[in-house]
């Protein structure tokens, strides 16, 4: 075979849309020649880093069209200021098989405990593992619903929020719903039954849910359909925020112990 121009490699290379290798070509082959690879050994070192390259663009996308609130994952996770929090059952969660079956979560505790967090850093699994995420506070997801209602686009916007297998709606129960809401909010329950996964965070009891939404029916139908295939996890404990504010000697009149 005649030589190859590194111009015309590096044409070939962007054509297959091999963007990974074609970048970091050189280094990429110094390295198999270091660790002495054969030809084979070396096309799939090669394959591998494309494909790495690959996955680390589709996160990144992923993570952006989910529009997370700020950056968390669970490795930064403080589950010894927690200890209600099974550890070990959040990294069973972690591995997505209840995002696979169409399954709800919810995340209960008072404000501060950490919800959020975990369900930022569950949604980041879910994007690691293949699945499509959309994080939403309660008052946004209620007032996108009512005003698509108002102006006749509702099925197009229980589309949009059934479409993704894993919606995570923040905030559950800081604010009474509305009746109406109450019903909209029901029929996005029924539209991602048994389809998508629901994650839901809430600073209130199950029991109280009736509270948030202001109709004991329409409360009734939306925990039947979200608890017939559920898990629940009850957070315990002081808020963070307080906890540190504590600390600073900022609540109570407290000063700050002396070192």
């Amino acid at each position: 075979m005649r030589p190859v121009e590194p111009a015309t490699l590096t044409g070939w290379l962007t054509r297959l849309h091999l963007t990974a290798i074609r970048d970091q070509l050189d280094s990429l082959l110094d390295e198999a020649a270091r660790q002495d690879l054969s030809l084979r050994e070396t096309l799939a070192f090669l394959c591998e880093r494309e494909i790495a390259r690959r996955d680390e663009r589709r996160i990144e996308m992923a993570g952006k069209i989910a529009h997370f609130p700020c950056a968390r994952d669970l490795s930064g996770f403080d589950f010894a200021a927690q200890p209600s929090i099974d550890a070990r059952q959040i990294r069973e969660l972690a591995a997505c098989r209840w995002v696979a079956h169409g399954e709800a979560l919810l995340l209960l505790g008072p404000p501060g405990v950490g919800k959020t967090h975990l369900a930022i850093g569950l949604g980041r699994a879910a994007i690691g593992a293949g699945y499509s995420v959309l994080f939403v506070s309660a008052p946004a997801l209620v007032a996108g619903l009512a005003k698509a209602h108002a102006e006749g686009r509702l099925d197009e916007r229980l589309g949009f929020y059934a479409k993704p297998k894993l919606l995570i709606v923040d905030e559950l129960g800081y604010l009474p719903f509305e009746p109406d809401a109450a019903h909209l909010f029901f029929q996005l329950v029924s539209r991602r039954y048994e389809r998508g996964s629901l994650l839901l965070t809430s600073n209130r009891s199950v029991g109280e849910w009736d509270k948030v939404f202001g109709d004991p029916v329409v409360t009734t139908a939306i925990l039947d359909r979200l608890l017939h295939h559920s898990q629940v996890v009850t957070i315990r404990g002081d808020s963070y925020r307080l906890r540190e504010k504590r600390r600073a000697g900022l609540l109570g009149g407290q000063a700050a112990p002396a070192a």
